[in-house]
C-alpha cells in the first residue's frame, strides 16, 4: 500500500520521501515512484533506510527530511509500516504480541510523536499574556495531515486476530485522540498551519505481505473471511487519497467497511448532523445485520471445532 499512495502521490506533483529498512527495495521503490512523477524536472525525490520500531529513528527521520527540505518539516505524513500475524490466541507465542505492537501499533506513535513535536514546537511562544489565543486577520497556512493506516479489524475482528487486531484498534484510538487534542494546538496557534489527523481502514491489500498472510492463516480463518477477496493496493491508495481530498477523519476503500464503520464511531468525529443522522439509519440496520453476521461466524466455529478439533486447522495438527 505504501508504495501504491507514493506513486500516486508523486503522479499529483508531490515531492517525496519514503521510509523503510531495506535499502536494495528502497532504491527500487523510488526510482519507480520517480518514474510516475507529473513533473519530473521540478519534483524532489529522497529514500531514508531506518527501523521504526525504535523510537529515536523516527526523530532522526523527520530531522533528516527536515535538513533535506531546506528545513522545512513535511506537510504530510502518512504511517504504513506493519504487517499481520494471524494466528490464534493461545498458539501465538507472548514475543509475537509483543512484535505485533511494535510493528503495528508503535511505528505509527513514535512517527506521529516525532513529527508533532516538529510541527508543534512554536506552540509555546503563540499565546498571548492572558493565555489565550492571539487573534490576527492573516490567513492561515495551508493544514499538515497525518494519516494512519489501520484496518478494517479495528471496527470487527474475528478468530485467527488476535495478534494483530487490538494494535489496529488502539491505533485507531490514538487517531480519535490526536483529532480532539489538535483542537487545542489549532485554536492556540491560529497563524500556524493547523494539523489534521486521519485514519485509513483498508481491508485486505494485494501483495506479497497479503500472500505470506495468507499462507500464515488457519483454515478457520480463511473460512470466516471468505467473502473478503482484498483489494488491489492501486485501488487502496486512490480510494484513500479521495476520502482524505473529502477531509474525511476515518476513511474506508470498501462497502463492508463503510457500512460497519457507521456502528463503532462512537466519539468519532461525523462531519455534521446530516451525516449523523444518515449514521444513525445506517446504525440501525446494522445493528440487525451484525446480529445474524455473528451468528453465522459462531455457527461455524462450533461446527468446525466438533469437526476438526481446537486447532483451527482441517485436522488436529497445525499445517506445515
Amino acid at each position: 500500500m505504501g508504495l501504491a499512495v507514493a506513486r500516486k502521490l508523486s503522479g499529483m506533483g508531490a515531492n517525496m520521501v519514503i521510509v523503510a529498512r531495506d535499502q536494495d527495495k528502497l532504491a527500487r521503490a523510488i526510482q519507480d515512484i520517480q518514474q510516475c512523477a507529473r513533473d519530473p524536472e521540478t519534483q524532489r525525490f529522497h529514500h531514508i533506510s531506518a527501523d521504526l520500531m525504535i523510537g529515536s529513528e523516527s526523530v532522526k527521520v523527520i530531522d533528516e527530511v527536515t535538513a533535506w527540505n531546506a528545513g522545512n518539516p513535511p506537510d504530510v505524513v502518512w504511517c504504513c509500516a506493519g504487517s499481520p500475524h494471524p494466528a490464534l490466541f493461545v498458539e501465538t507465542p507472548l514475543s509475537e504480541f509483543t512484535s505485533q505492537m511494535q510493528s503495528n501499533y508503535f511505528t505509527s506513535l513514535y512517527t506521529a510523536h516525532a513529527v508533532l513535536g516538529r510541527w508543534l514546537n512554536t506552540t509555546t511562544t503563540q499565546r498571548a499574556d492572558t493565555g489565550t489565543a492571539r487573534k490576527t486577520k492573516s490567513p492561515r497556512p495551508p493544514a499538515r495531515h497525518i494519516i494512519f493506516t489501520a484496518s478494517f479489524l479495528a471496527f470487527y475482528s474475528f478468530a485467527g486476530y488476535s495478534p494483530y487486531s487490538p494494535c489496529k484498534a488502539a491505533l485507531r484510538a490514538l487517531s480519535d485522540n490526536l483529532s480532539q487534542e489538535m483542537n487545542l494546538y489549532n485554536a492556540a496557534n491560529p497563524t500556524e498551519p493547523a494539523v489534521k489527523v486521519h485514519t485509513v481502514f483498508p481491508s485486505g491489500i494485494h501483495g506479497p505481505s497479503f500472500d505470506i498472510e495468507n499462507r500464515m492463516k488457519c483454515d478457520l480463518t480463511k473460512v470466516l473471511e471468505s467473502t473478503d477477496g482484498g483489494q488491489p493496493a492501486e485501488v487502496v491508495a486512490a480510494k484513500s487519497i479521495r476520502g482524505l481530498e473529502r477531509g474525511e477523519e476515518l476513511v474506508t476503500t470498501e462497502f463492508l467497511s463503510y457500512m460497519v464503520k457507521r456502528g463503532m464511531l462512537g466519539g468519532s468525529v461525523r462531519g455534521g448532523v446530516l451525516n449523523a443522522l444518515w449514521d444513525w439509519l445506517l446504525v440501525s440496520l446494522m445493528g440487525v445485520i451484525m446480529i445474524f453476521v455473528r451468528d453465522d461466524m459462531d455457527r461455524k466455529t462450533r461446527a468446525w471445532g466438533r469437526k476438526y478439533g481446537p486447532s483451527g486447522y482441517r485436522g488436529h495438527n497445525k499445517q506445515a
